[in-house]
């Protein structure tokens, strides 16, 4: 064994590869791994099988001696799922990995209720059970998701009882295994692709019974958690009425068994059809109700004297009509005598501040040529042509002297 680095000019022996790889790998020790056996083949006392992951595709071989069997208490076959302390073990000659098994057992319900429980305490903790995330489902759905497996006993229940229900109902059917480790990716598939579809307005996850192993599939935190990311509704229907699976928990709507999801998500036509008969016999009633009561405050309205007798609004509107009419010719007779006194003073007042009564009185009223009154002898030399009005006419006149004459000629 060497330290030095491989190098294209100074290469590893395959044989130094190989002894590193064990040496490495016998560091490791033992390690206690769970899985589930997939192959148990005995040859010579010794077993060879072969452990598979329970969540991904990931597979080791084992291999039990014989003197380690001998203190097997348990019987184990294809199928069980284990809990095994095992070391790796590198063949240096063949160079083939293997784990030898130095301690064997079951995983017990009581170990696999343990684990489900704290999850259960986990996921309720995050709200994913809180009954206020629920989504209500739809009256009549127009297209129903069904995830279940193929051509089983869940489908046919599923499609027959809500056909029976609603003819019209239609399905989309996603199938996925509901058992074994391909139970999780395929179901979480499913559901992805249901939930994408706009048109699916409801998801149903159906299973038949079974035992408290082959459910836990369906109480796969992946799913689980799936399920809560849905945005549309999902229906659980796993097992029977005793089965509580996470996914029941979790789920929008729990049906205790595939019949009762296809009777919980459809409607039946029959009873449907009842209601509405129901519904219009009682609208009938309350509608002749509603009428023969108002006919009868019509009647009760009509007998009363106010409408018995119409006449009377009209003659008490015509006499308000006639005191009206001649309250009106009043005011209006009012007015005008109040206006024909208040022209009388006007005219009074205009007439004696008229120059027509000052002539009247004898008095005349002297205008140059342009219309201007004469006021002054000066501004009327000898010669000037002015005209006097009078009170009855206008005679020529012309001045014959100058301002101071003027004034005697006029006296």
């Amino acid at each position: 064994m060497t330290d030095a680095p491989a190098t294209r000019d100074a290469p590893w022996p395959v044989a130094l590869l190989s002894g590193k790889i064990k040496q490495y790998l016998d560091r490791l020790g033992t390690v206690w791994v769970e899985g589930e056996i997939t192959q148990w083949g005995v040859s010579g006392g010794n077993v060879y099988g072969k452990l598979k992951d329970l969540d991904v595709d990931a597979t080791v071989s084992f291999q039990v001696w014989s003197s380690v069997r001998a203190r097997f208490t348990e019987q184990f076959k294809q199928g069980d799922r284990v809990v095994a302390l095992v070391k790796v073990n590198w063949w240096v000659k063949g160079g083939s990995l293997s784990m030898q098994v130095y301690e064997l057992k079951h995983v017990g319900i009581g170990d696999l209720l343990e684990r489900l429980e704290r999850l259960r305490t986990q996921l309720a903790a995050e709200g994913l059970f809180d009954p206020a995330r629920k989504q209500k489902l739809p009256f009549l759905p127009g297209v129903v998701g069904l995830i279940t497996g193929k051509d089983s006993d869940a489908e046919h229940d599923v499609l027959r009882n809500a056909r029976l229900r609603w003819p019209s109902v239609e399905f989309r059917v996603a199938h996925a295994a509901v058992q074994g480790d391909r139970t999780v990716p395929e179901v979480v598939a499913a559901l992805a692709r249901l939930d994408a579809d706009p048109e699916v307005e409801v998801i149903i996850i159906a299973r038949g019974g079974g035992d408290f192993q082959n459910l836990l599939g369906f109480s796969d935190e992946r799913l689980v958690r799936a399920v809560a990311a849905a945005s549309t509704p999902v229906v659980s229907a796993i097992g029977h009425e005793a089965d509580r699976p996470l996914l029941d928990e979790v789920a929008d709507l729990r049906a205790s068994t595939p019949t009762d999801a296809a009777k919980r998500v459809v409607p039946d036509v029959g009873e449907e059809l009842v209601r509405v008969g129901q519904a219009r016999a009682r609208l009938t009633m309350r509608l002749q109700h509603q009428l023969a009561h108002e006919i009868d405050r019509i009647g009760h309205l009509r007998s009363r004297p106010a409408l018995a007798d119409s006449s009377w609004i009209v003659d008490r509107r015509a006499e308000e009509l006639t005191r009206w009419v001649a309250r009106g010719a009043e005011l209006v007779e009012r007015s005008l005598e109040r206006a024909d006194s208040r022209v009388a003073e006007l005219r009074g007042h205009l007439r004696a501040l008229s120059p027509q009564a000052t002539l009247d009185r004898g008095y005349a009223i002297a205008q140059l040529p342009d219309g201007h009154v004469l006021r002054a002898a000066g501004q009327a030399p000898e010669g000037t042509r002015f005209t006097l009005a009078l009170a009855d006419g206008a005679i020529a006149a012309e001045s014959a002297g100058a301002a101071h004459d003027a004034v005697g000629s006029a006296e």
